[in-house]
């Protein structure tokens, strides 16, 4: 904890450290921009992986339970999984946009 406090005061005070005239100066330039896009899709990755294997350990342990029910639960599963990766998908693209 006392690390991702350094971190994020680091990247606060990163604007300061890294003035320059004109217009990059100031806390929101262009290092602390790429500094928090880099978070936002790190943090989309870890949900959507979080999600993915969520969700690939309950259709796959309801496998295992009923195997008759297999096929049920295969295409749904693949869809879930699809669906989830496209949002981190999504956060990756909106990174570039912005």
């Amino acid at each position: 904890m006392k690390n991702l406090m350094l971190i994020v005061g680091l990247l606060a005070f990163s604007g300061v450290a890294l003035a320059s005239d004109g217009e990059s100066a100031g806390f929101f330039n262009s290092y602390t921009k790429a500094a928090f896009y880099f978070l936002a899709v790190a943090i989309a990755s870890f949900g959507g992986t979080r999600a993915q294997s969520a969700a690939a350990s309950v259709a796959l342990e309801g496998m295992a339970r009923n195997p008759a029910a297999a096929d049920k639960l295969f295409v749904p599963m693949i869809l879930a999984l699809a669906l989830i990766e496209s949002l981190v998908i999504f956060a990756l693209i909106t990174v570039f946009l912005v």
